[in-house]
């Protein structure tokens, strides 16, 4: 059977668990990158199935279901604690004072174009400034630093693909892991230009990374600590939950991982202040001077 980059499959081995877009082709070996989950594998041609339409609109219904259910999750958290933070602000003003907000700023840098504008969409659905980055994962450790300069930002999602492999080491041997050992320079390169873990937020991995070399490198929080697959789109929930927590509150790891489509199992991190400061009183530079 004859296959071309792009098409959608599953893999005959795996009992078509998973659904992969062809990312290229060598002789009888396919590179494969989950259409949804964030993992890169390599299968030979003989072990791929095209994917029906009707098979195809059913795996795509039940991820958006997931991905709907999570960002419902997402909305109520926010508004509770935009719900918290108004009555702060205004508490012994009587509702009368006005206040303004500094927004967080996100780079997002992303080994997979296609996942990049998935989470691009997401940031903007989410009300959150987002510069987005397509870098391939063995270019980032040279690419980060100017990019820190340039946006200055205050949150770095470093995510792309990744994998371990058995057959090159064991779990703990970074040699294993196809793209953990990038994510991990990128962290270190990123934390050298600020080295505060609550004035830089750093989510960094992919699925099946090496969790404990991410977190030893400075990230805040990073995949996957079972080595599980991620879902696309975990990073940005990770992402909005520390711009919407105001940074005198701290957030717990569960907290932050609490509305992720991967949970604890593919997720972690280290206790982190949010990054939501508000001021007052806000000024309407439209209205014009008075008198």
């Amino acid at each position: 059977m004859r296959f071309s980059t792009g098409e959608l499959v599953t893999r005959v081995s795996h009992k078509h668990d998973l659904l992969f877009r062809i990312a290229s082709i060598s002789e009888d070996i396919v590179t494969l990158h989950g259409e949804d989950i964030r993992l890169m594998a390599d299968a030979p041609t003989d072990d791929l199935m095209r994917v029906e339409d009707g098979d195809l609109e059913k795996r795509r219904q039940k991820v958006k279901e997931q991905e709907e259910f999570s960002y419902r999750l997402f909305r109520q958290d926010y508004q509770l604690m935009k719900e918290k933070r108004d009555y702060y602000v205004s508490d012994g003003y009587q509702n009368t004072v006005s206040f303004f907000q500094l927004p967080s700023k996100v780079l997002h840098i992303d080994g997979d174009p296609t996942y990049l504008r998935k989470c691009i969409d997401l940031y903007n659905r989410m009300g959150l400034q987002v510069h987005g980055v397509h870098v391939n994962e063995k270019e980032m450790p040279d690419e980060i630093g100017p990019l820190v300069d340039k946006i200055q930002p205050n949150i770095i999602v470093i995510t792309g693909h990744d994998a371990f492999s058995k057959n090159k080491g064991l779990k703990n041997d970074l040699r294993a892991y196809r793209h953990s050992k990038y994510f991990a320079e990128t962290v270190r390169a990123a934390r050298h230009k600020v080295p505060n873990l609550d004035q830089l937020v750093i989510f960094a991995g992919a699925c099946q990374s090496h969790f404990e070399s991410l977190i030893r490198a400075g990230a805040n929080f990073a995949s996957s600590p079972s080595r599980i697959n991620i879902h696309a789109l975990d990073p940005v929930y990770i992402a909005a939950k520390i711009a919407y927590t105001p940074f005198m509150e701290k957030i717990s790891v569960w907290d932050a991982l609490r509305n992720t489509l991967t949970g604890e199992k593919g997720m972690g991190g280290v206790e982190t202040r949010g990054l939501l400061r508000t001021g007052m009183p806000y000024i309407d530079e439209t209205s014009g001077d008075e008198g």
